[in-house]
């Protein structure tokens, strides 16, 4: 009885696996291009790193942090995005699928349309690029004076996933506006790339305005900037103190409760493609 329950309680994810696997075995089948994508990625990841490598090298400190800080923050900030762009960066294809009317095959499966999205691909490309940041998340942890302990442990622990989960977030964010917007990827990208962007730069330098931005409303500076500076002892700049790096789990429901909204909203004005 027990392992008839079981079994169907595994039933309902075997579309979902089964659509994710047929991707992968696609993306493998031509192993030169797939290399060579991979390859792309890489160095996407390497030339994100120089352009901090270069700010750093070349002045002490910008906003209170010297480069061993920076190689934490960019770290944290890259490849909690990168990783959440393995899973939810295709959304940014939502745009094609609604102008060519393919988003009405979703509709017609007896699954959330959300999470038919979110596993009908995965770019395993993408994971060259969190691999960069991954070393240099771990070179920054190697590099600086950090007080190792339970506590400390506990940050990370906390800071790394909540991360991931904000992020992607932000990508269901993009997402649900879609369904309002005409072809409108650009001004979206500003929110999910644009925030990638901003969560790898020292928050204590940006304007009040921008520090509420990605403090509270987008609340990227919790992915990178605030991680860093608890591990490192720093108390942080006005609005955005240290001790906030704890609310990460709390801002990333935060995101997702915005994210939802929007995906309803959205959903429900979506009217079909019109071909």
């Amino acid at each position: 009885m027990v392992d008839a329950a079981a079994g169907r309680a595994g039933t309902w994810a075997t579309p979902y696996t089964a659509v994710l696997r047929s991707r992968i075995r696609a993306q493998q089948s031509y192993r030169l291009s797939f290399a060579s994508e991979v390859f792309s990625a890489f160095l996407i990841g390497i030339v994100e790193f120089a352009e901090v490598w270069v700010i750093f090298t070349n002045v002490r400190a910008l906003g209170g942090l010297d480069l061993n800080a920076a190689l934490l923050l960019f770290g944290f900030g890259q490849t909690t995005f990168a990783l959440a762009q393995v899973v939810f960066g295709h959304l940014d294809t939502l745009p094609t699928l609604i102008r060519m009317g393919q988003l009405d095959a979703y509709h017609l499966r007896p699954q959330p349309l959300l999470l038919q999205l979110i596993t009908s691909d995965i770019s395993l490309r993408r994971f060259a690029r969190a691999g960069v940041s991954a070393a240099v998340l771990g070179v920054g942890l190697w590099r600086n004076d950090i007080d190792w302990g339970p506590t400390t442990f506990a940050l990370v622990a906390i800071a790394l996933p909540s991360s991931i989960a904000l992020f992607g977030g932000v990508f269901v964010c993009a997402a649900g506006l879609q369904f309002f917007l005409i072809d409108g990827a650009e001004l979206t990208n500003s929110f999910t790339y644009g925030g990638s962007f901003a969560a790898i730069q020292p928050a204590s330098v940006f304007p009040t305005p921008l520090k509420l931005l990605f403090g509270f409303a987008i609340p990227v500076s919790l992915t990178g900037y605030l991680p860093t500076i608890a591990l490192l002892g720093l108390p942080g700049p006005p609005l955005l103190p240290a001790w906030l790096a704890w609310l990460a789990p709390l801002a990333a429901l935060w995101v997702w409760g915005i994210a939802l909204a929007l995906w309803r909203i959205g959903t429900r004005h979506y009217q079909g493609g019109g071909g």
